[in-house]
């Protein structure tokens, strides 16, 4: 249980980490127990309660397709065409928007258990996650094989697994819950995500993945990393910190912080928040007493502080912005961005945690809502 004490901040900005945790309390404690009421009312629904006919796959099978490609008007019937970072609204999205709904269901429950110690949550929690993960009518399949399809082009891609960071705070809940679950629940549960990892890390779309240059290649990694913390997997958690120090930092950011490649992309601001939330998240899953990311810096002085710093100011300000807005969205971030939170914890800064609160905790839209992965910081922190 946690207390309440009011937070108070320490000289030169800065505030104890533990302080931190009570802000989040203290700025999310009305609406966790709003969400936790709405979740212990829904009942599950997973990938077999929609289906599309342009899937390859089975009723058990996740399917979603290319967020920006579009029909070619030059030729209707033929291969649908890039429009990049223009999202096409005839899409197939159930799936996408069941794993979702999953995802705040259990980042709901696990954050009221956490404030409450109610055991209702959990109980509630396990019926969700015994449809997605056990029961043979209702589970999805472990992997991906037909996520971002286009028509006439591809009935999966390996950029689809970016679909299943959803599962991370479904994930990060069940460790929160673990030792209040039913051993029969938590053990198939962990089976699946076993497996999932075994897919991810063998299967070509996993490997194509995993090399993705951008934010694709951070979200792989963070979610070997979160999947892998689930299942007590110490090589693949080794494999993802080695993988944050000598691939993802090094080739990602700049000197200065930010993130070239999400910068050229048509939605520059956007991308680059969705990154460092990445990174970040990233340092929050797998730093150690021992082994702390949050505290590595490249040779060439690359840090993940330094990427908050460059991007700090214009989330705090988004006027200060340098580039052209966003194609789609610009008017949707920031949002309560997890690196704002996690990156208070880790450097005791006082301002980041400020901004934080001021942000919106609840968003909308259903473009911020898919690429805000970490909705429930309460039960990330420690």
């Amino acid at each position: 249980m946690i207390s309440y004490s009011s937070f108070a901040a320490a000289k030169d900005g800065q505030t104890d980490p533990k302080g931190v945790e009570q802000e989040v309390v203290k700025t999310l404690k009305a609406s966790i127990l709003k969400n936790a009421d709405w979740a212990m009312k829904q009942q599950p629904v997973t990938v077999t309660a929609e289906s599309s006919s342009r899937s390859a796959g089975g009723k058990h099978d996740f399917y979603s397709e290319g967020d920006y490609w579009w029909p070619d008007t030059q030729n209707p019937e033929g291969p649908y065409i890039q429009k990049d970072g223009m999202t096409n609204p005839e899409n197939f999205v159930a799936h996408r928007l069941a794993m979702i709904r999953f995802s705040k269901i259990i980042g709901a429950l696990a954050s009221a258990y956490k404030l409450t110690g109610d055991q209702k949550y959990v109980k509630q929690a396990m019926l969700h996650l015994q449809a997605w993960f056990v029961n043979e009518g209702t589970m999805m399949n472990p992997n991906l094989l037909y996520a971002q399809a286009i028509k006439g082009r591809f009935t999966g891609r390996g950029i689809g697994i970016i679909d299943t960071i959803q599962l991370m705070e479904v994930a990060q809940g069940i460790i929160v819950l673990q030792k209040a679950m039913e051993s029969g629940v938590l053990a198939e549960t962990r089976k699946w995500f076993a497996q999932y990892l075994t897919w991810l890390m063998s299967h070509q779309y996993g490997k194509d993945e995993m090399n993705a240059q951008n934010n694709h290649g951070t979200c792989f990694t963070m979610q070997v990393a979160s999947f892998a913390k689930l299942c007590n997997d110490d090589k693949l958690l080794d494999f993802c910190r080695d993988r944050y120090k000598n691939v993802l930092l090094p080739d990602q950011m700049a000197v200065d912080g930010s993130y070239p490649r999400e910068l050229a992309r048509t939605k520059p601001y956007g991308y680059s928040i969705f990154n460092l939330d990445a990174m970040t998240t990233l340092c929050q899953i797998l730093s150690t007493k021992t082994d702390n990311l949050w505290d590595f810096k490249t040779a060439d002085g690359k840090s993940i502080k330094k990427g908050i710093e460059y991007l700090y100011p214009f989330v705090a300000d988004k006027s200060k912005w340098p580039l052209k807005p966003d194609v789609m969205y610009w008017d949707n971030w920031p949002v309560a961005q997890p690196f704002l939170v996690f990156g208070a914890n880790a450097y005791d800064q006082t301002n980041w945690l400020n901004t934080w609160t001021k942000l919106d905790h609840n968003p909308k839209v259903e473009e911020v809502i898919r690429n805000l992965p970490v909705r429930n910081p309460l039960i990330w922190l420690n």
